[in-house]
């Protein structure tokens, strides 16, 4: 098959477009034939080498795909050749104690296509059978390659792990990458008041055209104090920071009294500066948070069928061009997801 794949960690000139060989679906497991996948930040720091990880050589990225069930091992049932597909790149034991009462982002061998297992940017890809959902009616191939990662973590994070309610506010941090514009829909979705920021205005405007109420410009201003001036020198409910260590003690200081910060990632550095005296003195929760479970990524899946939110596509590239793809996405120009088409 061919693939985008690396031999060594290191910048975009390790990626190499070659042949690998096909790979085999073992006892529940099916191999899918992708039509797309997706790229995220995951896809960076994957290549680039993440400290305590160690992975065979040649590695396959891409966590998001889309694609057509070609081959299944034993023991499948829930799905078959043919069966157009969407998956789930989060993989689970389901014998420990988080997989047995439902919690399969927290399972102890959690790990995710494309980081720990070879990935969806090849003609071919082997997921367990439970991984592999029925594709989206309405959602173009692109489309439905764009979404798994992004929408299921953020959807997490604002209704299982923030419990948004309607009428309460959001600021969401770096508007543009997939987590962020994901969690722009779904906040408009639960009747949230969404504040955005980017250091760009064209992002700043495209994220008011999709209903975003406030938009600060991060570059020429300080967040917090521009958050605290809107909101009457109350703050925000909720405040959505995968930025890490540039922005944490800015994003603390956006929050009202009782206020959570959402974390499902650290673009910048796990090691921020803290606050604890306003984290305690104003009764601040900080919630972590990693992918979702089969649960919540088939709710997303009903309402992704309706139509209520869409994955925003920045671009599209051959299998050939993912060393372009990655370059696009490192000098963050992307609004939207950057989707690979494969070859």
């Amino acid at each position: 098959m061919k693939a985008c794949f690396f031999r060594e960690h290191g910048g975009l000139d390790k990626i190499r477009h070659g042949d690998l060989p096909d790979p085999v679906p073992g006892p529940g497991e099916v191999r899918v034939r992708i039509r797309a996948g997706a790229l995220n930040h995951l896809d960076l720091f994957v290549r680039n080498g993440i400290p305590g990880l160690t992975l065979a050589m040649p590695h396959v990225m891409g966590a998001d795909g889309a694609g057509v069930v070609d081959l299944v091992g034993p023991g499948v049932t829930r799905v078959a050749p043919g069966d157009e597909v969407v998956l789930n790149p989060g993989i689970n034991c389901g014998a420990c104690e988080f997989c047995l009462r439902g919690e399969h982002s927290l399972c102890v061998s959690f790990h995710l296509l494309g980081e720990h297992v070879w990935g969806t940017f090849a003609g071919y890809v082997v997921a367990p059978e439970a991984n592999a959902y029925p594709r989206p009616q309405g959602l173009t191939w692109e489309e439905s390659a764009a979404f798994p990662l992004t929408f299921l973590t953020a959807w997490r994070m604002l209704v299982t792990k923030a419990k948004a309610r309607p009428g309460e506010s959001i600021l969401i941090l770096g508007i543009g990458g997939g987590v962020s514009l994901a969690a722009l829909q779904i906040a408009k979705l639960l009747g949230l008041t969404v504040g955005v920021t980017s250091g760009s205005p064209d992002k700043l405007l495209r994220a008011k055209e999709m209903g975003a109420e406030f938009a600060i410009d991060h570059g020429a201003a300080d967040f917090s104090r521009e958050t605290r001036k809107i909101t009457g020198k109350r703050g925000v409910d909720i405040v959505l920071d995968s930025v890490g260590k540039a922005t944490w003690k800015r994003s603390i200081a956006s929050l009202a009294r009782g206020g959570r910060l959402l974390t499902c990632g650290a673009t910048t550095g796990p090691d921020p500066e803290e606050d604890l005296a306003r984290i305690f003195w104003n009764q601040l929760t900080v919630m972590g948070s990693t992918m979702g479970t089969h649960a919540e990524f088939s709710d997303l899946l009903r309402i992704l069928e309706g139509g209520r939110i869409r994955p925003v596509v920045d671009s599209v590239f051959p299998l050939s061009e993912t060393r372009e793809a990655l370059r696009r996405m490192e000098e963050k120009k992307q609004f939207g997801k950057i989707v690979i088409r494969a070859d």
